[in-house]
């Protein structure tokens, strides 16, 4: 079945926020698991009996939720606790990417845990089965995950020796970091404050525009006429392809695994560029980096260096240009022999969760207009969604319920968290970048893509991410020092 444009243009959103879990297994079991590129990098693995179902009575059952922990820094007896909110997938890719925490840990004196979220990894409520039918998928929530890391960090402080007192610090980023601010929201007492990077808490409620129109934003600024030919490029597209020579003038030009040879895999074609403008956008990192892919250093400067052409070349010239800015992306290392477009940017990371998620209660409106933005015009359609939803699932979502649960913007009664940003990360269209009061501050990161401050100190870093994290750290230590007065 082919997607309508408001679901696909959705879809792409959904697949773009980090999904790591597209096909649920079980995964190999591993007391401790290491990684020699960052020697720091060790923990032990645990599993929790976790409840199914917190908020009702009828279902009994429990599953093993599991959670890696580090205490080689920790000062027992009082330490704090650094508490990773895991996102939508395995938390141990997560753990081995969120080197902010580990390079904090011995400041503070800190003991690390990074939970698994529901669904995703070995965190299975019901095993291979979880993913199986409607009824299975109807634990799946953000408040049952939350619900969840709640539960875990009672339990910890209650059976740790010597934890009895300490102090948790939620930290997140993405999906991750929208769990820790609500975290401190729903269970304040579990938490003395929270690290939201990237966090787009407010993705529900803002323009159906504005995350395309900062990923335009990022290429406009980053080369001469590199937007404005991407935006051209949709067109090109159709001209080519309109001719069974042209459709294999494309495959090749591409570098293609298979040649494209109807009107959907032209689309589908198409898809798959605005995935990776989307992506390239996320990580442009100032150094070398793979969270995603092997990029280089400022990736989006790199692509644009193959799209400064005048407005006046031709079709063929304008998407040979494309297609090596393409090849920055999936073939930066040399290795990769054809160019798969059924394997997305992140198409080793998976997307079945995180779009049954969206499917429900994370309803995130994105459109296209081609005119604020660089891409072809799309409408936001609740209802082709819906209908979209219904046939993939058998539920519908419910558009306002993440504004109603988490409170939308009236959220100034709450306090001790931080919203980080970057000014490069489209996901910052939803995030909280203005501070809301002396307890709910926002940290702009001039030059940051996604949660750039919860990776691991580079050399290459340019200074205003080394500040935000001089200052996260200080307000981490004043919300220490305000638990432990009232202790």
């Amino acid at each position: 079945m082919r997607l309508t444009s408001t679901a696909l243009l959705f879809l792409l959103l959904l697949i773009s926020c980090n999904s790591l879990a597209i096909k649920p297994q079980l995964l190999g079991r591993h007391t401790v698991q290491t990684y020699p590129h960052h020697t720091s990098v060790s923990y032990k693995t645990f599993y929790f009996d976790q409840q199914i179902d917190h908020f009702g009575f009828l279902e009994n059952g429990t599953f093993k939720q599991r959670y890696l922990l580090n205490d080689q820094h920790w000062h027992k007896e009082g330490g704090p606790i650094l508490f990773y909110t895991g996102n939508e997938g395995d938390i141990t890719w997560f753990c081995n990417n969120t080197g902010f925490m580990w390079d904090v840990a011995e400041r503070l004196g800190a003991m690390l845990v990074f939970a698994e979220h529901r669904y995703y990894g070995e965190s299975m409520p019901f095993g291979d089965e979880s993913y199986s039918n409607a009824k299975y998928l109807n634990f799946l929530t953000s408040e049952q995950a939350l619900a969840d890391f709640a539960v875990l960090i009672k339990a910890l402080k209650t059976t740790l020796p010597g934890a009895q007192k300490s102090s948790v610090i939620a930290i997140g980023g993405s999906y991750g970091g929208m769990l820790a601010a609500w975290l401190r929201m729903k269970y304040p007492s579990a938490v003395v404050g929270a690290l939201a990077a990237s966090a787009p808490i407010w993705q529900f409620i803002v323009p159906c525009g504005e995350f395309y129109k900062v990923v335009t934003h990022d290429f406009t600024i980053s080369g001469t006429n590199c937007s404005s030919n991407i935006r051209r490029s949709w067109a090109a597209i159709d001209r080519v392809s309109a001719t069974g020579d042209g459709l294999q003038w494309l495959s090749q030009e591409f570098g293609l695994c298979s040649s494209l040879k109807t009107p959907d895999e032209v689309y589908g074609f198409k898809a798959w560029l605005q995935e990776t403008w989307v992506n390239l956008a996320m990580v442009d990192y100032p150094y070398e980096a793979n969270f995603l892919q092997p990029l280089p250093a400022w990736p989006v400067k790199v692509v644009c260096k193959s799209l400064n052409f005048d407005t006046g070349v031709s079709d063929k010239q304008l998407l040979n240009g494309i297609s090596q800015a393409i090849k920055v992306y999936y073939n930066y290392t040399g290795d990769a022999v054809c160019l798969n477009t059924s394997q997305t940017a992140t198409g080793n990371l998976g997307l079945l969760g995180w779009y049954y998620q969206s499917c429900t209660e994370m309803v995130m409106p994105m459109c296209t207009d081609g005119i604020i933005d660089m891409f072809e015009p799309q409408s936001w359609n609740f209802q082709a969604f819906s209908d979209e939803c219904y046939n993939q699932f058998g539920v519908r979502p419910r558009e306002d319920w993440a504004e109603i649960v988490y409170g939308g913007r009236n959220i100034s009664a709450h306090s001790n968290i931080i919203f980080s940003n970057g000014n490069l990360d489209p996901w910052m269209s939803g995030g909280v970048t203005t501070s809301l009061s002396e307890s709910l501050v926002a940290i702009m990161i001039d030059g940051g893509a996604h949660h750039l401050d919860l990776r691991y100190n580079n050399k290459l870093d340019p200074e205003s991410v080394i500040k935000t994290r001089e200052l996260e750290v200080r307000y981490f230590k004043e919300w220490l020092k305000q638990a432990a007065t009232t202790q």
